[in-house]
């Protein structure tokens, strides 16, 4: 019998054991004797990963956060590097996560293991000198930006191969706006306002409260916004946001569906600003980060936008409120603006859609991980 194609993968946050788990299906549909585990979710476990660890414990929000979870980051590496050297992958797949799996990549690379780094570094943001380390401790990067090739493929090489975008294949509505207005009780005749503040509980806390006043403003203006509730939302914090907005709805499991029957949308930055303009909905990009961890990410970050549709687009289309500009005021000012410049709008959310490429990201990263142990 011939030995099993043994694949190591690490996923440390949802979004990377969503997009993960696509990957692995893709590579079992092609190879039926893969085996899989490492760091992972749900999802993943769901397509027989063997989770050594699990990534729900893993995410983390800032750069103070991170700290402060030090200690279970270090145990969780030393393990995976002590299963890389005794169980002796014949790949390892490293997806996003990028400062815990840089590390991985050199001890993989030392050991003489091929990595797939599946959804790149985005170094580019923040750390461009970063670029060449990437360079010699990754066989093969799968990029899911259109620019980023450009940026990785220095001298004319092919490290890096621009997939699509693996949020093509999940992004979708399930019924039309019609339908959607009428499951929640929303005014078919009144613009709706989709409120999406986070997932983390410490986002929610920072953004929240501020969304939700600036929904207030909107509702004397004939507004009625809507809460996408994400799954790291508890309770409680739904009772404070519902006690400050009495009209607010809330919508659980069904952000896709919502985003898709909005006039427009207040976002906190990140994967969800996306997949917003992925439904084309009108957007204003917000956050907040914790004092220290913003001090710090002021002098790291290089880009001018923080918006990932403002930095595809390379003009600043949707409006951004960072830290202290996240205001009331200032959000209701922006959802205003939106509809005044409704035809740019139209026309950036199609461009940006179609510089995402096609759906089929994952089948296309599994083809470039097999051409490793081939």
């Amino acid at each position: 019998m011939t030995r099993p194609l043994r694949v190591m993968l690490v996923a440390g946050e949802a979004s990377g054991d969503l997009h993960a788990a696509a990957l692995v299906r893709e590579l079992k549909a092609r190879r039926e004797d893969v085996e899989v585990w490492g760091l992972g979710g749900a999802r993943l476990r769901a397509v027989g990963m063997r989770t050594v660890f699990d990534s729900e414990h893993a995410a983390t929000m800032g750069f103070v956060e991170t700290f402060g979870q030090i200690g279970r980051h270090l145990r969780m590496f030393r393990r995976l590097v002590t299963e890389m050297r005794e169980q002796r992958p014949d790949l390892v797949i490293l997806v996003d996560y990028p400062e815990f799996n840089m590390l991985l990549a050199s001890r993989a690379k030392k050991m003489g293991i091929p990595v797939f780094y599946f959804i790149a570094p985005q170094v580019w943001a923040w750390r461009k000198g970063r670029v060449e380390k990437i360079r010699q401790r990754v066989d093969k990067l799968g990029v899911v930006f259109p620019f980023e090739a450009d940026l990785y493929n220095r001298g004319g090489d092919e490290l890096a191969v621009f997939l699509g975008h693996p949020l093509l294949d999940v992004v979708h509505t399930t019924r039309d706006r019609a339908a959607t207005r009428s499951r929640y009780g929303l005014d078919e005749s009144r613009q709706v306002l989709a409120l999406l503040p986070g997932s983390r509980r410490k986002e929610v806390d920072l953004i929240g409260p501020e969304m939700i006043a600036g929904a207030n403003l909107l509702v004397e203006e004939g507004w009625q916004p809507a809460l996408a509730l994400a799954p790291g939302i508890d309770d409680e914090q739904v009772r404070v946001l519902r006690a400050a907005c009495p009209g607010l709805v809330v919508v659980e499991d069904d952000t896709y569906n919502l985003i898709g029957c909005a006039d427009a949308a207040v976002v906190a930055s990140g994967t969800a600003t996306v997949e917003t303009a992925m439904l084309g909905c009108p957007m204003v990009i917000v956050y907040r980060m914790a004092p220290v961890s913003y001090w710090l990410a002021k002098r790291l970050v290089t880009v001018e936008q923080i918006g990932m549709p403002n930095i595809i687009l390379g003009k600043s289309v949707f409006p951004e409120l960072v830290q202290d500009d996240v205001t009331p005021q200032a959000i209701a000012e922006s959802v205003r603006s939106l509809a005044e410049r409704a035809p740019e709008m139209k026309a950036a959310l199609a461009e940006l859609r179609a510089a995402l490429g096609e759906p089929g990201a994952a089948g296309r990263a599994a083809e470039v991980a097999l051409e490793l142990v081939q």
